[in-house]
C-alpha cells in the first residue's frame, strides 16, 4: 500500500541533464567574478584555440577553461607548473557534471610577476636615460662622512662597518635605519634619501642590504626609489644582495657594488696605500721646498750684487740736488699762475656785474613801460576809424528800420503764428492779434473785417 509521501504521481524525478542545468544556474547566480591563485597542471590547447587546464594548490584542484578570444590576450606562455592568478566565473559543465571556472583574465603570480614588472620598469627607465653612464657622478677620492641607508640589525651593515674601520678608520659613518623589505620599505628609503640630500652632511650615500629572493629585494625595484636616487645631490652607491643579484637601484646609482663589503672597499682607500701616498707626497713637498729655497737664495744674491753696483747713495744725492734747484722755479711758477688767475677773476667779476639780474630787470621794465604806451596809442588809432564807421551804419539802419515808423503812431500786427498781418484778408472776425507799438506790445481782437474802398 502506497503512502502519500511515496505516491508515484507526487514525486519530482529529474534527469541528469536537468539536474546539471539546475546546478549550473544556481552556481552562476550565486558567485560573481572571483580571483583564484594556484599552480597550472594538465594544460591542453586543442585545435580550437581554447585553453583547458587544472588550477591546484597542495589540498585541492579545479578544472578551468579559457576560450580562444581571451587566450589570445595572454602575454606569457602557459606551461604546467606556472603559478598564476585568474579572474573567472564559477560555472558547471553539464555534459560531464563537472564544476569548473570560465577564465576571463590571467596573469603571472609570485616571482614570475615580479620578474615581469622588473623588466618593464627597467626598460622604461632605460628609455628615459636614467641608466646612462654620462649622468653618473664619480665618487670623491677621499670621503670624510658616509651615510649608510640600511637595516640597523642586518649582516650587511656589520660587514660594511668592519671593512670601513679596517681600511680607513678616519671616515665618519652614520647608519640611517630603514626597513629593507616589506610594503613600507621603498617609501622609508625614499624619505631617508630625500632628507639626507636636503641636509648635505654626507660625501657619499650607500644603499645596501644582504641577499634574498626577488620578492625580498623588490623594494629596491621601486620606481619612486629609482627616481629619488637619480635626483639625489649626493653620489649614491648601491650594494643590494649578492654578486648575481641586480636591482633597479643598481642601474640608477652612481656606482654599483656586487656586495656590501665590496661597496665599502670601493668607497674608501686602503689605509696602507694612503700612508704610502702620503709619504710620497711629503717627500715631494720637502724636495720642492728645498729647490724653491735654493732658487730664492740665488735670486737674492744676484739682487744684492746689482744693488751694490748701482751705488744708490750717489744717485740719491744727485736727486736731492736736483730737487733743491727746482724749488725756486716751482715757487715762481706758482706765483705767476696765481697772478694770472687773479686777473682773470677780476675780469669775470666785472662782466658778472654788468650782467647782474637786477640791472637787467630795470632795463627790461623801462622798455616794457615804453612799449605799453606805444601799444595803447596804436590801439586807439586803429579803433577810431571802425568806431566812426559803426556809428554811421547805425544811423542808416535806424532810418530804414521799423522803430521810427512806430514812433510816429503806427503799429505792427502779428497773428497767433507770429506772421505779420499785411491785409484785411489775413484776419477774420474774432481773431486775436498782437499789436507792436513803439514802447511795447498789446493784444487786440478783430470785430469786423472790411476792405478799404
Amino acid at each position: 500500500m502506497s503512502t502519500p509521501d511515496t505516491a508515484p504521481h507526487e514525486r519530482e524525478v529529474l534527469t541528469p541533464s536537468a539536474l546539471n542545468r539546475i546546478a549550473r544556474e544556481v552556481l552562476e547566480r550565486a558567485f560573481p567574478l572571483v580571483w583564484v591563485e594556484g599552480e597550472i597542471s594538465n594544460c591542453a590547447r586543442p585545435a580550437s584555440g581554447h585553453l583547458y587546464f587544472t588550477l591546484k594548490d597542495p589540498n585541492a584542484q579545479v578544472r578551468c577553461a579559457m576560450f580562444r578570444l581571451k587566450a589570445m590576450l595572454l602575454r606569457f606562455r602557459l606551461v604546467d607548473g606556472a603559478h598564476v592568478r585568474v579572474r573567472a566565473r564559477v560555472s558547471f559543465y553539464e555534459g560531464r557534471g563537472e564544476f569548473q571556472l570560465i577564465v576571463e583574465h590571467m596573469e603571472e603570480a609570485g616571482e614570475g610577476a615580479l620578474r615581469r614588472e622588473f623588466e618593464r620598469l627597467k626598460a622604461a627607465l632605460a628609455a628615459e636615460g636614467l641608466f646612462d653612464a654620462a649622468r653618473k657622478r664619480p665618487l670623491p677620492r677621499y670621503v670624510r662622512r658616509i651615510g649608510i641607508v640600511t637595516s640597523p640589525t642586518g649582516a650587511a651593515v656589520r660587514d660594511v662597518i668592519a671593512v670601513l674601520q679596517r681600511r680607513f678608520p678616519l671616515v665618519e659613518v652614520e647608519v640611517m635605519p630603514v626597513a629593507v623589505q616589506g610594503p613600507d620599505a621603498a617609501a622609508q628609503i625614499v624619505a631617508t634619501l630625500r632628507a639626507a640630500g636636503a641636509a648635505r652632511r654626507h660625501d657619499v650615500l650607500l644603499v645596501t642590504r644582504g641577499g634574498g629572493s626577488l620578492e625580498d629585494l623588490f623594494a629596491f625595484n621601486d620606481e619612486r626609489l629609482a627616481r629619488e636616487i637619480a635626483r639625489s645631490p649626493i653620489p649614491v652607491v648601491s650594494a643590494v644582495g649578492h654578486e648575481i643579484d641586480f636591482t633597479i637601484a643598481d642601474f640608477v646609482a652612481d656606482l654599483r657594488a656586487p656586495t656590501p663589503s665590496a661597496a665599502a672597499e670601493l668607497i674608501v682607500p686602503q689605509r696602507d696605500e694612503l700612508a704610502r701616498v702620503t709619504s710620497r707626497l711629503a717627500q715631494r713637498i720637502a724636495a720642492c721646498t728645498r729647490r724653491t729655497l735654493r732658487e730664492r737664495m740665488q735670486r737674492l744674491d744676484a739682487a744684492s750684487r746689482r744693488l751694490e753696483a748701482a751705488q744708490p747713495a750717489r744717485r740719491l744725492a744727485a736727486l736731492r740736488a736736483r730737487s733743491e734747484r727746482s724749488v725756486p722755479r716751482i715757487a715762481r711758477a706758482l706765483a705767476n699762475a696765481v697772478a694770472t688767475r687773479r686777473a682773470r677773476l677780476g675780469f669775470l667779476l666785472r662782466r658778472l656785474e654788468a650782467q647782474h639780474p637786477a640791472r637787467r630787470a630795470q632795463l627790461l621794465r623801462e622798455r616794457l613801460v615804453r612799449a605799453d604806451a606805444a601799444l595803447r596809442r596804436l590801439a586807439a588809432r586803429r579803433l577810431e576809424t571802425p568806431r566812426r564807421t559803426l556809428a554811421s551804419l547805425a544811423r542808416a539802419l535806424n532810418a530804414v528800420g521799423p522803430l521810427p515808423t512806430l514812433e510816429r503812431g503806427y503799429a505792427i500786427l502779428r497773428d497767433r503764428n507770429g506772421r505779420v498781418v499785411r491785409s484785411v484778408a489775413q484776419a477774420q472776425r474774432g481773431d486775436s492779434l498782437d499789436a507792436r507799438v513803439a514802447d511795447g506790445t498789446f493784444a487786440v481782437t478783430v470785430s469786423d473785417g472790411r476792405r478799404p474802398e
